[in-house]
Parts: structure tokens; C-alpha cells; sequence
């Protein structure tokens, strides 16, 4: 069960270097949506509501099934998120405040973690939960357009061709990235 929980967070950290490159500079991160276009990650001020919950998360990508717990405070200040086994110890924290991502795990061996890059989660994480006009603003800067549809759901494009596609309800979020090909799908109260 260790080498299921490993493989699962090596899987991660690989789509997560696979979805985007990242460009430190000025403090300032950015992510690649496309293989071509740069996403500012955005200040913390531009989340819609708090968030102070656990989460159940799946993710599927090159064809597995991955699953684990977390726990997700997300305010004007900063993200922070602690992922966990199924038994509940923690196996890893993320944390995005003042315009910084970090990512520490005793679990993960140290070598393996200078290769997680954290800006990428967060992106995805912006994505889903951020204000929808800042979202539109800052994705129109890059080229890129934000669709808004029923109960918050949003679609991504580039041109006429919908790169990443989110769907809400009342208790689940789930996004699609069609251009990596990888979902997630977090439950919680939202």
C-alpha cells in the first residue's frame, strides 16, 4: 500500500512538470496553460470564498486511478494544503502566500521533491476557485478566454479549442485538462 501511496505522489509531481514550465523571475510565477502561453499565477486576494475544509481528491492520468485526503485553507492571505493517507498521517504540505509556492514532505525523499513544483498545482487551483472577472482579465492578457457556464462552472480556450474545462456542483469540483490529459476531482463542501 506504501508503493501504491509513492507511485501516486511521484504520478502527481510528474503531471504537474508535465502540465506546465514554470519561469521564476522578479518574484513574480508563471506557468505554461499551452506550450506557447504564460499564466501569472495571481495574488491571493483573487479567491472567490474562504475555504477552510477537507477534501477528497481523485485524479486519473496515463490511464491510472489515484486517491487521497486533504486538508485546504485558502484565504485572502495565503493557500495552504496538506495532503494525507488514508490512515491520516501527512505526507505532504503546499503552501502559496506573498507570492511564493513551497512544497515539503518528510515522506517524499528530497531528491524527488526539488522536482515538484507547486506553482503548478496552484495554477490549477486558481483556475477552479478564483474570482471569475479576474480570472477573464488576466487570461484575455495572455490570449486566452474564460467561459463562464451554470453554478461557476468555466471552460478555458485557446482560439476555438477548449484546453481545460471545469465543472461544479454543490460538493464536487472537477477539472479536465484536455491538453495534458489529466482530471482531478475534489469533494468537499463547497
Amino acid at each position: 500500500m506504501r508503493n501504491i501511496k509513492f507511485l501516486f505522489l511521484i504520478t502527481i509531481c510528474i503531471v504537474c512538470v508535465l502540465s506546465c514550465t514554470s519561469i521564476a523571475g522578479k518574484d513574480t510565477l508563471y506557468v505554461n496553460i499551452t506550450d506557447s502561453v504564460k499564466f501569472v499565477l495571481l495574488p491571493t486576494e483573487g479567491i472567490e470564498q474562504t475555504m477552510d475544509m477537507a477534501q477528497y481528491l481523485s485524479a486519473e492520468f496515463r490511464g491510472g486511478n489515484y486517491f487521497f485526503q486533504s486538508w485546504v485553507k485558502a484565504d485572502e492571505n495565503a493557500i495552504e494544503m496538506t495532503f494525507f493517507n488514508e490512515m491520516g498521517a501527512s505526507i505532504g504540505e503546499l503552501s502559496y502566500r506573498n507570492g511564493a509556492a513551497h512544497f515539503s514532505s518528510t515522506v517524499i525523499p528530497r531528491v524527488a521533491i526539488r522536482f515538484i513544483k507547486p506553482e503548478y498545482v496552484i495554477a490549477d487551483f486558481q483556475l477552479c476557485f478564483y474570482d471569475p472577472s479576474l480570472l477573464d482579465e488576466a487570461l484575455k492578457g495572455i490570449g486566452l478566454t474564460l467561459e463562464m457556464k451554470d453554478h461557476g462552472s468555466r471552460r478555458i480556450l485557446s482560439g476555438n479549442e477548449v484546453i481545460i474545462e471545469i465543472e461544479k456542483t454543490e460538493n464536487t469540483v472537477k477539472l479536465v485538462n484536455h491538453l495534458r490529459k489529466y482530471t482531478y476531482t475534489m469533494e468537499g463542501d463547497f
